[in-house]
Formats: structure tokens, C-alpha cells, sequence
């Protein structure tokens, strides 16, 4: 690979780990600001500082700042950088470039399970777990219909979790036909679009450790994405056992997506559009392009929800959003690499 801002002599150089670690800082900073009461860096600073020295709960700002504001943040983050990083595992275990978390039907599921216990009048925290047991429970099934046939096993793995898709989408669908339109239909929908208007810390620390296992054991594991990038033939030949590390980074995504999904919601286009950003940076070398992805990812999100809750009165969803912003950018990567993709 040559060499280029990021990278040197085939590792990262010390300009790429300090912008991959400020900047989601610095967007963090910018929507600890940012809402429809503007507050300035030094507001913001004084109030940390205070809850650091344990005067927190007599500065001026602090229910804004703590309770509202930072719960958003962090779950910005955590979801931003799952999702990136699980696209960024598809699109090359797949070797698909439009392959996205949800490729395996994960997100269905885990929108039928979330549909279901709004209709049944569960709790927040309640909602989230059903419909994380639902996602979790859709990719199984989509491995059980794939079955074990090693030598096609990822094309049928794909057609798998199409049809299982399609089949979640259909009970999904008939769930929202029954349900009351004046209360509890508007609620699924906004739910289904996607919103961090609903974090809280009890959220986060239920949702938050699976998707933190899923990103270390891709992390740790993603020099062995390369390997099975290639060929079935040629990854055989690297003498891994390709079935174990394969399902190894399914399951990882798997719990990533799901766990993200059943925090806040469908949120589109961030695990499409990360991975080619982050292939734009660094090439294709996942041992690169994984932490990138989980920086950029991360940012990216944060800068979404600021927008959502700041461009208008009423709360934008964020699948909303991310289209609208996502779709130009990766319309201007298309052009740009329109030679390497003929």
C-alpha cells in the first residue's frame, strides 16, 4: 500500500490517531452546544468541571447538559461506531459494496420485536429488550434456512437473510395494519424512523455491552477479514478455519446491529456510507479501515442527531436525515470512483 496522510511504512501515523481520537471528541464538544438553547464552550467546561469536583448539581446547566444532552451523545457514539464497523465487516465478508448491518435480516426482526411490545404497552427499557431478543433471533434463523453448505454458504447465507427479511417486513407490516391508528400507530412509526430522544444511561448500559463485545472482537479479529475477502479457495489455502472465523464476525455484527437498532431505532445509510469513506481514505486493508470506520462513524452520528434536534422545532428522525445527507455524499463517491468500479 503507499503511502499517504494516514498511513506510513504500513501502520497509521501519529496525525492519523490524533484526528481519529479528536474528532468525535470535537463533535461531541460542538453538540454539548448545540440545541434550541445555545450554550457556550466555557458554560459547557464549567458544568463538567463541576460534576467532576461533585458540585455538579448546583451548576446552572447541568440538567441540560447531563441529563438530556450527554445520554444522546454517548449513544450517538456507541451506535454510530457499531454500525460503521458492522458494515465495514459485511461489505468485505461479503465481498459486496452495498452489503449493510441489516443484510441478514437483523433489523427486521428487531423492528417486529419493537413493534410488538408497543402494541402490548410495554416500557422503553422493555421495548428495547424484546426487540433485541426478536433481531438476534432473525439472524439465527436466517443461518438455520442457509444451513451448512460451506462451499455456497455465502451466497445462500445472502438469499437467507433476504427472505427472512421479506418475511419479518411482511409481520411488521400486518402488525401496523392492527394497530390503533390515533395512539399507538404513530408511535411504532416514529419509533421505526429512528431517535435518540429517548436515551437515557439505563439504555445505554443495557445496549451499550453488546455492541462494545461485538466491536473488540472485530477489532481484534480484523486482519482475518482480509484473508476471508478472497476467494473461497484462496482463504482455505491461509490454513484458518474459515467456517468458525466467519460465523465469528456474524455473530459480532449481529450483536452490534441488533443491540443499535434496540436503543433507538432504524437508522439508514451510516453503514453504507462509512465504509466507502473510509476505503476512500485508507484503501481497502481492514486493518485500517476498521478503526477509521468506528471514528468516522462515531462523528458522523453525532453530527446527525445535533442536526435532528437543532434545525427545526419538532425533532427530526434520523433515518430522515441520514438519508438526506448520506445519499449526495455517496452519489459524489460513485462519481469519483466510477473507473474502479467498471
Amino acid at each position: 500500500m503507499k503511502d499517504n496522510l494516514w498511513i506510513r511504512n504500513n501502520h497509521f501515523t501519529l496525525l492519523s490517531y490524533a484526528l481519529m481520537f479528536i474528532t468525535p471528541i470535537v463533535f461531541a464538544l460542538i453538540a454539548l452546544c448545540s440545541g434550541r438553547m445555545f450554550l457556550s464552550v466555557k458554560e459547557v467546561v464549567d458544568t463538567l468541571m463541576m460534576v467532576i469536583n461533585g458540585k455538579g448539581e448546583e451548576a446552572e446547566f447541568y440538567s441540560i447538559i447531563m441529563n438530556i444532552r450527554l445520554p444522546r451523545i454517548i449513544m450517538a457514539i456507541i451506535v454510530g461506531m457499531g454500525l460503521s464497523l458492522a458494515g465495514s465487516t459485511f461489505q468485505s465478508l461479503f465481498s459486496n459494496p452495498l452489503a449493510t448491518p441489516d443484510i441478514l435480516g437483523v433489523t427486521s426482526g428487531t423492528c417486529v420485536g419493537a413493534i410488538l411490545a408497543i402494541l402490548l404497552g410495554r416500557s422503553i427499557l422493555e421495548v428495547q429488550l424484546i426487540a433485541l431478543v426478536f433481531g438476534l433471533a432473525a439472524v439465527w434463523i436466517t443461518m438455520k434456512v442457509a444451513g451448512n453448505d460451506t462451499e455456497r454458504s455465502i451466497v445462500f447465507l445472502v438469499l437467507s437473510g433476504v427472505i427472512i427479511s421479506s418475511l419479518f417486513n411482511a409481520v411488521g407490516s400486518l402488525l401496523k395494519y392492527t394497530a390503533d391508528p390515533t395512539s399507538k400507530l404513530p408511535e411504532i412509526t416514529y419509533w421505526l424512523m429512528g431517535s435518540f430522544a429517548s436515551a437515557s444511561y439505563t439504555k445505554i448500559l443495557i445496549g451499550s455491552p453488546l455492541i462494545l463485545i461485538g466491536v473488540a472482537v472485530i477489532y481484534l479479529l480484523r486482519w482475518k477479514l482480509n484473508i476471508l475477502s478472497l476467494s473461497e479457495d484462496e482463504a482455505k489455502a491461509s490454513g484458518m478455519d474459515i467456517r468458525k472465523i466467519r460465523l465469528a464476525f456474524i455473530l459480532a455484527s449481529t450483536l452490534i446491529t441488533a443491540s443499535s437498532v434496540s436503543m433507538c431505532g432504524q437508522v439508514g445509510w451510516i453503514g453504507l456510507l462509512v465504509p466507502h469513506l473510509s476505503r476512500m481514505l485508507v484503501g481497502s486493508n481492514n486493518r485500517y479501515v476498521i478503526p477509521i470506520s468506528m471514528s468516522i462513524g462515531a462523528a458522523f452520528m453525532i453530527a446527525i442527531d445535533t442536526m435532528s434536534r437543532s434545525i427545526s422545532v419538532i425533532e427530526l428522525p434520523l433515518s430522515i436525515l441520514t438519508a438526506i445527507v448520506g445519499a449526495p455524499i455517496f452519489i459524489s463517491l460513485l462519481r469519483r470512483n466510477r473507473k474502479n468500479l467498471r
